[in-house]
């Protein structure tokens, strides 16, 4: 397996109460193997676990760097600090989705709330 089959997955706010129009600034950029029908491949990723990595941008905060990890039950866990496990988010039913433009996937923000993202591009990276 080569980095070069790595994604760049970027996902922006989708319309929610508070923000009608959805919010650009309010994004995630997901770095994951892919399928080629779009979905997350669990095996690529036993193979580059390290490459598999998440930045959270939202207004008035600084980026937000972190890795992704499979959790116990086979979903995924956005971990800005490994010594911790208070700032995690979790990918709601991310092995299901489809990373395709235009597709909608949840995150539970380490506010404990759930939000609406929207898949805005899929490149290799």
């Amino acid at each position: 397996m080569t980095k070069a089959e790595l994604y760049r997955i970027e996902l922006e706010l989708a319309r929610e109460p508070g923000h009608p129009h959805g919010d650009a600034d309010h994004s995630y950029r997901l770095y994951f193997p892919l399928t080629p029908e779009g979905h997350i491949d669990p095996s690529a990723y036993d193979n580059m676990p390290d490459w598999c990595r998440v930045v959270r941008r939202r207004p008035g905060e600084d980026e937000a760097r972190g890795r992704i990890v499979r959790s116990s039950d086979d979903g995924w866990v956005f971990d800005y600090d490994e010594a911790t496990g208070t700032d995690d988010e979790v990918g709601f039913r991310l092995s299901e989705e489809r990373f395709v433009p235009g597709e909608y996937m949840s995150i539970r923000e380490d506010d404990g709330k759930m939000h609406v993202f929207r898949v805005v591009s899929v490149r290799p990276d």
